[in-house]
C-alpha cells in the first residue's frame, strides 16, 4: 500500500472516531465504506456478525463492544429515516478488521491501525507490512496442505511429495536447494519460507495454485507428471520475476515471522486488556 493511501486512511479512521463520557467509539456506518465495503448487509453479515462471534469465542461480551444503537440518514426529498448501525469499541473495530475481505487494502491498513497503542504512522505502516507477509504466508501454507491432499490422491506418497516439493525450490531459487538457501538465509529448523520476502512466498503460492488447478482439472497422474507441471510452473513464476528484475536467490531474509505472529498476539492481548478496563 502506498504512502499516500496509508495517510490518507490515517486521517479518515481519526476523524470518524467519536467519544461519549470519555470512551471513544467508531459508527459501524462510518468504518462501513471506510473499509471499502458498499453494501451494509455484506458488511453486517460477512464482517460484524463473524467479529460479534470472535468477541465471545474470546469469552468476552459482545455487548460490552458491540452497541446496538440507530443512526438518521437523509433519503429522497431529505426524509429522514433511522437505520440500525452499532456503537463500537477499538476492540470491536479491529475484531471486523481480522474478519474482513483480506484482499481489500482498507483491511490491511484496518488491522495494523486498530491493533496498535501508538497512533504513530511510521509503526502503522510496518505493522501493515508484517500482516501482508504474515497472511501471504497462511495461504501459502492453506495451497501446500492442498496440494498435499491432491498428489495423494493421484498415488504420490509422503517421500515423492517430498522430491517434488525440493525439486520446485530449486527451480525457483536458480537451482540452489532448499539446505543451500536455508544455510544462506541463516535458516536452522523452521521452514525456509518463515524468513522469505513476500514476494518470494507469493511466488510459491502463485506455482502452488496453478500445479493444484491443473491437477484438478487435468488428468495429472504420479511423481513425474506432477513434478514435471510444477517444475515448469515454478520456472513460469521465476522467468516472470526475472523480467522485474528479481532473483528469488538473491533476496534478503526477513524477521521471522514466527516472531511477528507472537507480536501481534501480544497486540492482540494489549488491545483486549485496555478496552476490558474501559466503560463503553
Amino acid at each position: 500500500m502506498e504512502t499516500h493511501a496509508i495517510s490518507t486512511l490515517f486521517r479518515s479512521f481519526e476523524d470518524i472516531k467519536q467519544e461519549e463520557g470519555g470512551a471513544e467509539f467508531w459508527s459501524a456506518r462510518d468504518l462501513q465504506s471506510l473499509l471499502g465495503y458498499v453494501q451494509w448487509r455484506n458488511f453486517e453479515t460477512s464482517a460484524i456478525e463473524k467479529a460479534k462471534s470472535s468477541c465471545k469465542e474470546a469469552w468476552n461480551s459482545a455487548e460490552d463492544h458491540f452497541a446496538d444503537v440507530s443512526k438518521p440518514i437523509i433519503w429522497w426529498k431529505w426524509a429522514v429515516q433511522n437505520v440500525p448501525d452499532y456503537h463500537l469499541s477499538r476492540y470491536a473495530c479491529y475484531l471486523i478488521a481480522q474478519n474482513g475481505d483480506p484482499r481489500k487494502q482498507e483491511i490491511a491498513f484496518a488491522q495494523a491501525y486498530f491493533a496498535v497503542q501508538t497512533r504513530k504512522q511510521e509503526i502503522i505502516e510496518k505493522k501493515i507490512l508484517d500482516y501482508e507477509r504474515l497472511n501471504a504466508r497462511k495461504k501459502l501454507t492453506t495451497t501446500e496442505k492442498e496440494f498435499q491432499g491432491l498428489a495423494y490422491e493421484r498415488w504420490v506418497d509422503g517421500e515423492g511429495i517430498g522430491r517434488i516439493r525440493s525439486q520446485w525450490d530449486r527451480v525457483l531459487f536458480g537451482w540452489k536447494t532448499t539446505q543451500e538457501m536455508k544455510k544462506r538465509l541463516g535458516v536452522k529448523s523452521w521452514p525456509l519460507a518463515d524468513v522469505l520476502p513476500t514476494v518470494t512466498i507469493k511466488a510459491k503460492d502463485l506455482a502452488t495454485e496453478v500445479t493444484n488447478h491443473n491437477m484438478k482439472h487435468g488428468n495429472l497422474r504420479g511423481e513425474s507428471q506432477i513434478t514435471q507441471e510444477h517444475v515448469k510452473n515454478n520456472l513460469g513464476v521465476r522467468k516472470f520475476l526475472g523480467e522485474s528484475g528479481i532473483k528469488p536467490e538473491e533476496l534478503p531474509a526477513e524477521e521471522d515471522l514466527k516472531k511477528i505472529e507472537r507480536n501481534k498476539n501480544a497486540d492482540e492481548k494489549k488491545l483486549w486488556k485496555r478496552e476490558s478496563q474501559t466503560e463503553f
